[in-house]
């Protein structure tokens, strides 16, 4: 299947995209081009896009993610961002495919999806389809965020055991269950 190659009349067609936030003074001298019934601005360059928004992850028929410079969130701060993505960035979507796959990150205690296309993907990480991913990411969630799913494990070290289960559910096709029977 061709790649395909996305501008600034087809970008927010069924894609996937992740937009890096930069400062806004990336776009003082930049003339707005298009500005959403939501209000989010878009300034085209040669190369991408910035997005001024208030509003990421799920975009009208999109899934755009912004990543944030910093990951401290600043109290009742303008929940405005820009963002920027270059043309390259922006990958097809659709909700039956199975195109996406996780990663987590420990030190944060976060998971994040990502397309099959881009650059960090490596063959062992199991590729599933939107909801598949949405599903798992709400059990890698509640793996961090809660504690009582390790009672009565095999295992002193709840990190440790937190991290084996969760790389082999990003890994593999085994339930949360049969992944945490071998731990019993």
């Amino acid at each position: 299947m061709p790649i395909k190659t996305y501008n600034k009349t087809n970008f927010h067609k069924y894609t996937f995209c992740i937009f890096k936030e930069v400062d806004v003074d990336a776009i003082k001298d930049l003339k707005l081009n298009y500005k959403s019934k939501s209000g989010s601005c878009y300034y085209f360059v040669e190369s991408g896009v910035y997005r001024l928004s208030n509003h990421w992850s799920r975009v009208a028929n999109c899934k755009w993610r912004l990543i944030k410079k910093s990951n401290v969130q600043i109290p009742n701060s303008n929940r405005t961002k820009l963002g920027y993505a270059n043309w390259s960035d922006f990958y097809s979507d659709n909700d039956l495919d199975k195109i996406y796959f996780l990663e987590a990150d420990y030190e944060y205690k976060t998971v994040n999806f990502y397309h099959k296309q881009s650059s960090n993907y490596s063959s062992n990480k199991v590729l599933r389809s939107s909801s598949e991913t949405t599903k798992l990411i709400k059990q890698i969630r509640t793996l961090f965020e809660e504690t009582a799913w390790a009672k009565y494990l095999n295992e002193d070290n709840i990190d440790i055991l937190r991290k084996g289960i969760i790389e082999e559910m990003i890994t593999t096709n085994q339930t949360f269950q049969e992944i945490r029977r071998k731990f019993l």
